[in-house]
C-alpha cells in the first residue's frame, strides 16, 4: 500500500491519476499542524511507502506566516519521516530549488550549501534536514517551477494573463527548469519502488525538466503552444516588488538521476500536453 499525504494539489491530483488505488489524506484526515495526526495515519494504516505530496507553496505569504509555513514544510515531514523510519518504511518527500540563493549561472548540485532567501525557501530547507537527521530510507526530490491542468501555477498564469492583454510583462532574469506534476509524480513513484528494493539509494535528488529557461521564455513557449498573440516583454525580478525574493538562478544539477534510472523531464512535451488538457475543458 502507498499513502499520500495531500489530495487536492497539483502533485497529489497526479498522484491520483497514476496511482488511483493509493490511499491520499487530505488536510480533515492529517492536518500538517498536527503532526501527530499524520504519525497516527502512518501508524493505523503501515504502508510500503508514503509519498508526501502536502506543502505550504504560498510563497510571499510565508514571509508574514512563518510559523504555518514551518509547521507544514518542516516539522510535520520531520515527524513523518521519524515515524517511517521506526516501521522501516519508505518516504518520498518533495523539496524546492527555492533552498538556493540562485547566485551565479552553474547548476547546483544536492550537497552545495545551500542559503535560502525567503522564509518559504527556509522551511523547505529544514524540512529536507529533518528527514535526513531521522536516517530512515528517505527520498527527497528537489525540483522547480511545478506546472499542471490543476490548482495555481505559472503556465495557467500566463494563459490568463495573455488572454486577457495585448501584452504581458514577465522576469527574464530567473533561470530555471519548469517540471510538470505529471513528471514528479510519475518519479515519486518510481522512487519509492527502488528505495524498497534498494534502500542503499537513499538520498536527496534534484529533478528538474530540461532544458533550462527563462520565466519569460517559458511564457512565450507558453503562450505559443496556446496559439495566443500576446507579446510577452521581460522584466527584471526588482520591478515585482513582491515580498519574498525568488532565486535568480534555479538551475539544477540532475546528473545523479542517472543512478537512479531516471531521466530529466523535457517541459516542451508536457506543456503540450497539459495545453491540450486545458482546451478540453474550456
Amino acid at each position: 500500500m502507498i499513502l499520500v499525504f495531500g489530495k487536492t494539489g497539483q502533485l497529489a491530483h497526479a498522484l491520483q491519476t497514476l496511482s488511483p488505488k493509493a490511499s491520499f489524506f487530505d488536510r480533515e484526515a492529517a492536518d500538517f499542524r498536527n503532526p501527530e495526526m499524520c504519525q497516527a495515519a502512518i501508524m493505523t494504516l503501515r504502508p510500503r511507502i508514503v509519498i508526501n505530496a502536502a506543502a505550504y507553496t504560498d510563497v510571499d505569504r510565508a514571509e508574514a506566516d512563518p510559523n504555518t509555513a514551518m509547521a507544514v514544510n518542516a516539522i510535520a515531514p520531520t515527524a513523518i519521516a521519524k515515524t517511517c523510519a521506526e516501521l522501516g518504511i519508505v518516504f518520498v518527500h518533495v523539496s524546492s530549488d527555492y533552498v538556493g540563493n540562485g547566485k551565479g549561472s552553474a547548476p547546483s548540485k544536492t550537497d552545495d550549501f545551500m542559503q535560502p532567501l525567503s522564509v518559504y525557501g527556509h522551511s523547505k530547507l529544514a524540512g529536507e534536514m529533518g528527514i535526513m537527521s531521522q536516517a530512515g530510507v528517505y527520498g527527497i526530490l528537489r525540483t522547480s517551477w511545478t506546472f499542471s491542468a490543476r490548482g495555481a501555477n505559472f503556465v495557467k498564469s500566463i494563459l490568463a494573463a495573455a488572454r486577457a492583454n495585448d501584452d504581458i510583462r514577465v522576469v527574464d532574469d530567473q533561470i530555471g527548469g519548469p517540471t510538470s506534476a505529471h513528471s514528479i509524480a510519475t518519479a515519486c513513484l518510481a522512487l519509492g519502488e527502488r528505495l524498497s528494493r534498494d534502500p542503499s539509494m537513499a538520498g536527496l535528488y534534484n529533478f528538474a525538466g530540461a532544458p533550462n529557461v527563462s520565466r519569460a521564455d517559458f511564457a512565450r513557449h507558453i503562450c505559443s503552444e496556446a496559439q495566443l498573440s500576446c507579446q510577452v516583454i521581460g522584466t527584471s525580478s526588482d520591478t515585482l516588488g513582491s515580498a519574498a525574493s525568488r532565486p535568480l538562478n534555479s538551475r539544477l544539477d540532475c546528473g545523479k538521476l542517472a543512478d537512479l534510472g531516471l531521466t530529466q523531464p523535457l517541459w516542451r512535451d508536457d506543456l503540450k500536453n497539459i495545453i491540450k488538457e486545458l482546451d478540453l475543458e474550456v
